[in-house]
């Protein structure tokens, strides 16, 4: 067994870069709601506790709670460390006899953290270090025995440790990139004050998995909806890994595709993996019902309800084939997906629909298997890479499961998705060639429900406009717009406009996330 670290998820938008950044120092960790019963969370023997941070105030009615039991907590050494980042400070603060009111000034974005006891949890912080603060609530009367070891100019309690115990709290936010030393605060609570060793690992996780879907398994069969992008394609070589002939694969082709995608995906995974792949072109059948819809909500339950149609269809091809009904349902979905579709209280405001997340229909009579559920998209490709998946897959950018269809702003017609695939392979055909591909998280083209007036050829011409998008991010929680060369945007602009016949003008979208999402619809 790892040790663990448990973090307790009290509604933070960041709780997963929490656990990534563990992740990253070498230590398993865990999410649970901060609800769970203290009893279990000890049950689980963590080498430390962190909680996370949340948008709610600890006097709100319904304010998600801290047990202060957990504060208690014993391990082989003595006291369990604790962690609170923003929140998860204020409300150990709150059950400690501390209080806690609003801030005269709101406190978002970079601060200037002045250090003023460096043992410990800010053990090698250099003097000017900066920290991303996200916060209206503040400590306004610490309970005894805390003891405040740094400041900014508008948090006088920016960060504490409680005498005698290995108990810290931190206002800001020490697990996203904002706060550059963010990691060596992790790692100090990880490594300094939990005395974690870092036994976890990408090939580790490998190892394990893989035993673990075996012992799962059994003899029983897993069906696989492959897509050709990484999660899937990952999820795809583990299994086949894990249980070789015993895993089918289901490609569906929804004719929302980039270009070429549905020859590729077939020819790496059946004549390069040889793994067993049903292949389904249910083109017609989609484009069929999305004719005229607009909504994009509509539009990917449209695209959901008829892919677990087409879906089921294919199962029962398989099922005639290999004569044995698959037990399992393999997905590739990560915890991006997760955090975007629930929260600790259960569903959130859905800001979009995942139709991998939050099981199957009932008449889909599947166990869902999701090995990678709570990993980042990092943690993905280091696990191909070990497992010597193709760069050209490892290293593809994010492609959405409803596909192009969401990258068609308005109604879809087959015209105009022949139209987006060619300026979106357009625009990741120059980006390679200029050696910018990898130096994005993601970037895509998108057809928009408006036209222009152009001159071509002394001729008015009236057509589309294609917006063009491209994102810097680490995990995709968080993303800015890639700041590209102007002669390539030019060139990329010029190509389209020219090349496409519908096409008379292209415009780059400079929109970061947030306050937009990286997808349009």
């Amino acid at each position: 067994m790892h040790q663990r670290i448990v973090i307790l998820d009290f509604g933070s938008q960041y709780t997963q870069l929490i656990a990534r950044r563990v992740r990253e120092s070498g230590v398993y960790s865990e999410i649970f709601p901060c609800t769970t019963p203290t009893a279990e969370i000890a049950a689980l023997d963590p080498v430390g506790i962190i909680l996370s941070g949340g948008p709610s105030s600890v006097y709100d009615e319904g304010a998600p709670p801290l047990d202060p039991a957990i504060l208690s907590l014993e391990g082989p050494s003595g006291r369990i460390p604790v962690l609170g980042i923003c929140y998860g400070l204020q409300a150990m603060a709150h059950v400690s006899g501390g209080s806690v009111a609003k801030a005269d000034r709101r406190e978002f974005g970079r601060a200037a953290l002045d250090v003023l006891d460096p043992a410990g949890l800010l053990e090698g912080l250099p003097a000017d270090t900066t920290v991303w603060m996200s916060h209206g609530d503040h400590l306004t009367r610490l309970p005894e025995g805390f003891k405040v070891i740094a400041k900014t100019d508008n948090a006088p309690i920016a960060a504490i440790k409680v005498e005698g115990l290995p108990h810290y709290g931190v206002q800001f936010h020490p697990e996203v990139v904002h706060t550059p030393e963010g990691k060596t605060v992790i790692r100090n609570f990880t490594h300094g004050i939990c005395g974690c060793s870092g036994d976890w690992s990408a090939a580790s996780f490998i190892d394990e998995k893989t035993q673990e879907i075996r012992d799962l398994v059994g003899d029983d069969h897993v069906i696989l909806g492959l897509s050709g992008g990484v999660d899937s394609s990952v999820a795809a070589v583990l299994l086949h890994r894990a249980i070789g002939g015993q895993l089918t694969c289901i490609f569906v082709n929804n004719g929302l595709l980039r270009l070429g995608e549905w020859e590729q995906v077939q020819e790496t995974f059946r004549d390069h993996y040889h793994i067993r792949l049903e292949a389904v072109d249910a083109s017609d059948l989609f484009l069929d019902r999305l004719a005229g819809v607009t909504d994009p909500e509509e539009k990917r339950h449209i695209i959901g309800n008829t892919f677990v149609e087409v879906f089921d269809d294919a199962t029962d091809s398989v099922v005639n084939r290999i004569g044995i009904k698959p037990r399992y349902l393999a997905q590739g979905t990560l915890y991006p997906d997760v955090i975007e579709s629930v929260s600790f209280k259960g569903p959130s405001a859905t800001i979009k629909s995942h139709h991998n997340v939050g099981g199957l229909p009932d008449e889909m009579d599947f166990e869902i298997l999701e090995p990678f559920r709570e990993l980042f998209k990092d943690e993905v490709r280091s696990i191909g890479r070990l497992l010597e998946v193709p760069q050209s897959i490892i290293g593809r950018h994010p492609f959405p499961g409803p596909g192009l269809g969401i990258r068609i702003l308005g109604p879809i017609t087959r015209e105009e998705v022949r139209v987006l695939q060619l300026a979106d392979a357009i625009f990741i055909e120059e980006l390679r060639k200029w050696n910018l591909y990898d130096e994005v998280w993601q970037a895509f083209a998108v057809l928009l429900p408006v036209r222009t007036v152009g001159v071509m050829g002394d001729e008015r011409t009236y057509e589309n406009v294609c917006g063009i998008r491209a994102v810097t991010s680490v995990d995709g929680m968080t993303a800015d717009w890639a700041h590209l060369p102007h002669d390539f945007l030019g060139h990329v602009s010029n190509r389209i406009v020219n090349e496409i016949r519908g096409i008379n003008r292209c415009v780059y979208d400079i929109s970061s996330k947030p306050p937009a999402t990286i997808e349009w619809e």
